[in-house]
């Protein structure tokens, strides 16, 4: 097998190895760090370049935003598999965290909506087309270039440090935010401190350059241009290679699905959940995120070396079939952990209302669409995580464990204003919207229930890059395994905050989101048991 060969030829010493790893993971981790920090940041963000009072309106703008730059990562992948495929795999993806750090620091420089009106949300917009195409060329080029460096019995404890660092790249958001919140006043922090995280993107471009900048070039990439076979179009030959479209199809449902969502979710959602509808205090979500993403990324390299041993598709069934078993019980544990007064006040005080029209309409606001006056209602509700029961009615009326809640016709005149009222109204009946500082027992929970979920992740996304380099033939590796990947991150994971803040918002069920991770999952797990591969790993000579 000439894949073989040439890492038998040229089989690189342990410290060039540990070099390999270390400056692809570490480039790995600030340029996810530049794509996560505009996420770690959402609440701030909203309020920075949105002309909204409207939070729920506010939020999925911000998601909205987030998820353009995903949304451009498939173009990327195409652009940068081609170049990796036919240039070299070091040289294309030193191209890619340079246009990430550079688009993360001009985030950080934009000024507010108040300043330029709506310039400020087209020029982040223009921004994060650049980060997504950016980051659909960095995935594949560092799990390659590891994965091309590796030992076959080792292929999957190497390339598992790439996938640790994607959950790195949060955990370092995270830490550089609260460093921001302990240097800078809160006053600070919120009108200009939320800028440095971004502009620290300088400062970690030109680390991963220089690291970047010693590596050499993949054997298996050498071989194959010293030999004369580079693809000479890798991006049509990524869809006419022989089996290569039933490859493509389960790397993208049955691999990528799967692992984004759940990734997505465990974190992303995770942080949202707690924020938002639980009322945790930020720093706690932030400080809660961060014990459980380092001792999570943990989990990435178990998974990996284990599937060594067992095989890519063992892992990855497992942690599919637990994910659908677990997901809701453990944002339901997770929810009554959080705010244990909330649910108690719902379960001892229902919430009902009625009235015409009672349909909630998150995007009103934006598309200058008149929301009705229960509508309003509803969406406040829902914004601050309480669950009711809609009935009919023909006018609007609003219960707390039977009891009629005056409706006060100020609530109407802005979001801020009907916010502040009902949750006074509902103070009376016990519901606490105050900031929430759960005790340390509950914390300690809440840790190990994300611990749960980044354990889902780990066997999910643990060996998913020897499996992906694994799957596809050297010479168009680049661009078939980053097509389908970041298609299925762009899409079915990047979009996943604004899918699911859209049907809570519809629902005004704050579980209901996790039904599209859910279905997702399902599928995929499908598509997985049906095209990956069985057995010991093996190289797709070996075929």
């Amino acid at each position: 097998m000439a894949e073989a060969q040439a890492l038998a030829d040229r089989e690189p010493s342990e410290n060039e190895i540990r070099l390999v790893i270390g400056a692809s993971s570490a480039g790995t981790i600030f340029e996810w760090y530049d794509f996560f920090i505009y996420g770690t940041l959402a609440y701030i963000l909203k309020d920075a370049f949105y002309a909204t009072d409207n939070e729920t309106l506010g939020l999925l703008l911000v998601w909205s935003t987030f998820a353009v730059g995903f949304a451009f990562r498939p173009l990327g992948a195409i652009l940068f598999g081609f170049l990796g495929d036919r240039l070299g795999r070091k040289y294309t993806f030193l191209v890619t965290v340079t246009l990430m750090g550079i688009a993360t620091a001009g985030v950080g420089l934009i000024p507010t909506v108040d300043t330029i009106g709506m310039a400020a949300p087209v020029i982040v917009i223009l921004l994060r087309v650049i980060q997504g195409l950016a980051l659909g060329g960095e995935y594949g080029g560092a799990a390659i270039y590891v994965a091309e460096h590796a030992p076959p019995e080792k292929r999957g404890f190497y390339t598992s440090f790439i996938q640790a660092s994607v959950a790195g790249g949060f955990v370092l958001s995270i830490i550089v935010v609260l460093a921001c919140r302990f240097l800078i006043p809160a006053d600070a922090f919120a009108a200009w401190g939320w800028r440095v995280p971004f502009l620290l993107s300088i400062v970690l471009l030109i680390i991963s350059l220089w690291m970047r900048l010693k590596l050499s070039e993949s054997p298996v990439f050498q071989a194959m241009k010293e030999a004369g076979e580079t693809s000479g179009n890798p991006f049509i030959e990524s869809f006419t290679y022989p089996g290569n479209g039933k490859r493509i199809f389960v790397a993208l449902f049955g691999v990528t699905g799967i692992l984004t969502t759940i990734w997505y979710t465990a974190f992303f959602s995770g942080m949202s959940f707690l924020r938002g509808p639980m009322h945790v205090d930020d720093q706690t979500v932030e400080i809660v995120l961060l014990i459980s993403g380092i001792i999570a990324m943990s989990f990435y390299l178990i998974v990996g070396k284990w599937s060594d041993r067992v095989g890519r598709k063992k892992p990855i069934i497992i942690g599919a079939a637990l994910t659908l078993a677990l997901l809701f019980p453990l944002f339901w544990m997770m929810g009554s952990l959080a705010n244990p007064g909330l649910a108690k006040a719902a379960e001892q005080t229902p919430i009902t209302i009625s009235g015409p029209e009672c349909v909630t309409d998150p995007f009103a606001e934006l598309f200058k669409r008149e929301q009705t006056d229960c509508g309003k209602v509803l969406e406040t509700l829902t914004a601050s995580g309480v669950p009711y029961t809609l009935t009919q009615g023909d006018r609007l009326a609003l219960m707390a464990g039977g009891q009629p809640v005056a409706i006060d016709p100020a609530w109407f005149s802005d979001s801020a204003a009907r916010r502040a009222g009902i949750h006074a109204a509902l103070g009376q009946y016990g519901f606490d919207f105050s900031k929430q500082q759960p005790d340390m027992a509950n914390i300690i929970g809440i840790v190990g229930i994300l611990l749960a979920l980044g354990m889902l992740s780990a066997l999910t996304y643990g060996s998913v890059a020897a499996l992906l380099s694994e799957m596809f033939p050297p010479r168009i590796r680049y661009s078939s395994m980053s097509i389908p990947y970041h298609i299925g991150a762009g899409y079915l994971g990047g979009f996943l905050p604004l899918i699911a803040g859209v049907i809570v918002a519809s629902t005004g069920d704050i579980y209901s989101g996790l039904w599209y991770t859910w279905a997702v999952v399902a599928f995929g797990l499908v598509v997985a048991w049906w095209g990956i591969p069985g057995g010991p790993p093996k190289d797709f000579a070996d075929d």
